[in-house]
């Protein structure tokens, strides 16, 4: 199982080093729609901050659509999803190795640049660190939920728009509390129930949605 998992992780990441520009498009998109935020809003800081935390986690999250999409794609096109399908060890593996590799690609680097995206917003020290700790507990989340609407939107007409209306209200919870951490530390509040909340839904998700996920595969390839 160990081997089996290793094996689809290196290689996603290897594929996706080839594919440079593809792996870059989230992380540019999350970038950019972030950016367009203060120069449409205006240079009050006040306001800026307000809406930071909210501004950088749906973009978080339309980054993480935007790449999720062709999660499996790629692998039913060319006969290699079938394949690993095919080996002996639970389809479980392989849903969670390919969701641990999406948030490698992508959920990370949205991590990395998040604090940069923040001086955008005139946000505190200790908001920029309450930001990246949500991100750090949500973004996987929102991995693996993607992975999930990948997988049951597989091989469907217009499967994005379908995966976007599967996906986004069950990550609703991660955005509200995602954002709501940001709120609580500049309000001078703790944000360790929104932490431990966040914690929660990426257990339940880690447990839960991998099995879905591969009941999701072998429908969609049957």
């Amino acid at each position: 199982m160990r081997a089996l998992f290793l094996a689809v992780l290196l290689r996603d990441l290897r594929l996706a080093a080839r594919r440079r520009i593809d792996a870059l498009l989230p992380l540019v998109f999350f970038i950019v729609a972030v950016s367009l935020f203060p120069l449409g809003v205006g240079p009050e800081t006040q306001t800026l901050r307000h809406i930071a935390p909210g501004v950088v986690w749906v973009c978080a999250l339309l980054a993480t659509m935007l790449s999720v999409q062709h999660l499996y794609a790629a692998d039913q096109a060319d006969g290699s999803l079938e394949q690993m399908l095919l080996a002996p060890q639970s389809a479980v593996i392989i849903a969670a190795a390919k969701s641990v590799a999406h948030w490698l690609i992508n959920g990370l680097p949205l991590i990395v640049v998040a604090p940069l995206v923040g001086i955008l917003f005139d946000l505190s020290g200790v908001a920029l660190l309450s930001l990246v700790i949500g991100l750090v507990l949500g973004t996987p989340t929102l991995s693996l939920l993607g992975g999930l609407g990948a997988a049951l939107t597989l091989g469907l007409r217009s499967g994005g728009m379908l995966l976007i209306l599967i996906v986004l209200p069950l990550a609703m919870p991660a955005l509200i509390f995602g954002a709501g951490a940001v709120v609580a530390v500049e309000s001078g509040l703790s944000a360790a129930g929104h932490y431990s909340l966040l914690g929660a839904l990426l257990v339940a998700t880690a447990l839960g949605a991998p099995l879905a996920t591969a009941a999701a595969l072998r429908i969609s390839t049957e």
